[in-house]
């Protein structure tokens, strides 16, 4: 699994650096802005990718002495740093663009080469996205699925900034800026999904469905005569569950023990990696 999730993570890497250096190229030589945000982009990316990788390799390491719950809210942090780098993105590309618009300096040079590095990296943004996605499905990384839809937006960006190309060709070249803003506009976006779900998990809330797959396990469990004290939270891929169970006075250890591995079991079963802690108490109304 480790050494899987690190090789898709190191290959994301050394994709963000060959289309930084290849946009930064075309971009200073055409003078497009778009092509020039897409650079900036690109090496936030790979930055993005670096952190990432960085905590793939850190998040798959066991508890400690000093991290009882292992290490996987690296990936977490690693996903809000990656929401931050994209809203200083957001700064640079509106503040040039709306400079450009308002002087009226955007007249930009179209070459062939800017067609070929923007069509190269929305290949290589959709080859990258598709692999990393599979891995953090695979996973349940969500350091990786952040690089993935990170990624997965790069190739709407880079088609926005495609047709500014295309307009600026016909002497359009206002075009160029606003697919610039455009290109804004789809990193907030994905920016505000990023943060909200890094900051959840980081605070502790409860998890999407999570706690309604749990209460559906628990309600078919007939030998418990009710339950409480219910939570669930998320550390990088690791679901921790914690909840109280009631059973009859009179039941013996044994078998009040069978009762709460097999409710360990079924959510274990419903929900990859978690770690389930039943804590069994005697039902007073009896």
């Amino acid at each position: 699994m480790k050494d899987e999730k690190n090789k898709v993570a190191l290959l994301s890497v050394i994709a963000a650096v060959f289309l930084t250096g290849f946009k930064i190229v075309i971009g200073v030589l055409t003078g497009s802005l778009g092509i020039l945000s897409e650079a900036l982009h690109s090496a936030l990316d790979f930055v993005a990718a670096a952190i990432t990788w960085f905590a793939v390799r850190v998040s798959d390491k066991p508890a400690d002495e000093n991290h009882h719950y292992g290490h996987g809210k690296i990936e977490n942090l690693s996903a809000l740093i990656e929401t931050i780098l994209l809203l200083i993105t957001c700064v640079w590309i509106i503040y040039e663009a709306t400079s450009r618009l308002i002087s009226g300096q955007t007249h930009i040079e179209v070459t062939i080469w800017s067609y070929i590095v923007v069509i190269t990296s929305i290949v290589i943004d959709y080859s990258r996205s598709r692999a990393l996605m599979k891995v953090a499905k695979k996973y349940n990384s969500q350091a990786l699925e952040a690089d993935a839809l990170h990624f997965s937006t790069d190739i709407w960006s880079s088609t926005v900034v495609l047709l500014g190309l295309i307009c600026s060709n016909f002497g359009i070249y206002i075009a160029d800026s606003i697919a610039a803003l455009g290109v804004a506009v789809i990193v907030i976006f994905v920016s505000y999904k990023l943060g909200k779900r890094s900051i959840n998990v980081l605070l502790d809330r409860v998890p999407d469905d999570m706690y309604g797959k749990i209460t559906n396990i628990l309600n078919g469990v007939t030998e418990i005569e009710q339950y409480h004290d219910l939570k669930v939270r998320a550390s990088g891929a690791d679901i921790f569950v914690e909840l109280n169970i009631h059973v009859l006075p009179n039941m013996d250890v044994l078998h009040s023990h069978n009762i709460a591995t097999l409710i360990e079991n079924k959510v274990k079963a419903e929900i990859p990696r978690s770690f389930v802690h039943v804590h069994i108490e005697p039902n007073a109304h009896e």
